[in-house]
């Protein structure tokens, strides 16, 4: 299963909608993390370039690097984010509006067969850890690219590929402290793909405006003859939530689901309800 730990306006959009929303991975709570990544690769070639005293090269990529990073804004990915881990405190905590929100459990085989008949327009990542990009393969393509290069304009759309990717793999990157979270997102990068053609949103909210790309998860279901009912595995109450079954079961059963109602459990995670 994968886990989508979320509060209960964000459910309401998922299972009466049957939309998943793809949110800008730089409106995250871990909004330095691509950055994070960008910069290493950026910084770890320019290293490897200095011990060949490459200065005309390293003057050339250095500036292509900086004009890259602020573009930030158009290269970002958007993604929606899962745990494997069940009823867990800190996804809870961090994720699940403090533990008064809601889980729901997707079915990662059928997730991915949804996922495949996209193209590539969507990829399903398994987040990945690492503290430094020193061994990261971009950082040898980039580097073997500059230094074949003797005519900068002539490799820049190559370049320019490489970059488009780095920005891709970027969205499955993490710091190693978050390691614990087993985290796997449900990725689209609209700046590389003709083949996503949904029509971004943005969600007006009091002190700010988000974008967002809207994930029609009935269609895609249906062209495998599946429901969303078929998706979710099990919906799990949380924690310090005051949410009752019944009336949830009531609110499943108006929204054309009356077959997950036996799906509904409350979590056993003993998180301590906030304080006022």
């Amino acid at each position: 299963m994968l886990y989508h730990y979320t509060d209960f306006a964000a459910f309401d959009g998922i299972i009466r909608c049957a939309e998943l929303r793809l949110n800008n991975i730089l409106n995250m709570n871990d909004t330095a993390e691509m950055r994070l990544f960008m910069n290493g690769i950026c910084k770890a070639v320019i290293e490897k370039l200095k011990l060949d005293g490459e200065k005309e090269k390293i003057s050339k990529i250095t500036s292509f690097f900086e004009n890259e990073m602020e573009e930030e804004f158009h290269y970002s990915a958007y993604a929606a984010c899962f745990s494997k881990y069940r009823d867990d405190a800190a996804q809870w905590e961090r994720y699940g509006h403090l533990g008064q929100g809601v889980c729901i459990a997707f079915h990662e085989e059928l997730m991915r067969k949804l996922i495949d008949a996209t193209r590539g327009a969507i990829s399903l990542q398994t987040v990945y850890y690492q503290k430094d990009m020193d061994e990261h393969q971009l950082v040898d393509e980039f580097y073997n690219l500059i230094k074949e290069s003797n005519n900068f304009a002539e490799h820049f759309s190559a370049l320019q590929t490489l970059m488009n990717e780095a920005w891709v793999q970027s969205a499955a990157f993490k710091h190693p402290s978050f390691a614990s979270e087993k985290e796997v997102r449900l990725v689209v990068s609209p700046f590389i793909s003709d083949e996503f053609a949904v029509a971004p949103k943005y969600h007006v909210a009091a002190e700010r405006i988000k974008k967002y790309y809207p994930l029609d998860l009935s269609r895609m279901c249906g062209k495998w003859n599946m429901t969303l009912s078929d998706l979710v595995g099990e919906i799990i109450i949380g924690p310090t939530s005051s949410q009752s079954i019944p009336i949830l079961q009531d609110y499943l059963t108006d929204c054309g689901l009356p077959v997950l109602t036996d799906k509904i459990s409350m979590s056993e995670c003993p998180l301590r309800k906030p304080t006022s």
